[in-house]
């Protein structure tokens, strides 16, 4: 739930870079890479007149919430409330619970070795 109002309330920017119709380059936390200065069409022998440059860089703004809301279970309308009890109740009888069983040797301790007896007969596994 925490990460879900953390990312609700975060802004950021994406950042588009076009050559013509082409996209060139997209950024969301870096810099864009910018295509060559070459002249796009047309001749560049033509200097007197400034033609338009054809590409161009599209910013689109997300922008998080301001203010975060919470309701209270009084908030909501009556049907709301029914058909969220109702839900829930029939979530958790979809669990059957069993009983405890009791495990007669959970308290039992083994009685402790005097002597290793794979040692005395001198038995081992190889």
């Amino acid at each position: 739930m925490a990460i879900l109002i953390l990312l609700s309330t975060t802004s950021f920017t994406i950042q588009k870079h076009f050559c013509g119709d082409f996209l060139i380059d997209s950024a969301v936390f870096t810099a864009l890479e910018k295509c060559s200065k070459e002249p796009c069409s047309g001749d560049a022998k033509d200097t007197s007149i400034a033609k338009p440059d054809c590409c161009n860089d599209v910013v689109d703004l997300v922008e998080g919430q301001d203010v975060v809301t919470t309701k209270n279970y009084d908030d909501l309308e009556y049907e709301q409330q029914v058909f969220l009890f109702a839900f829930t109740q029939s979530y958790f009888q979809l669990y059957e619970y069993l009983p405890t069983q009791v495990i007669p040797h959970q308290n039992y301790t083994p009685p402790t070795l005097v002597t290793d007896v794979q040692v005395s007969h001198q038995v081992f596994l190889i």
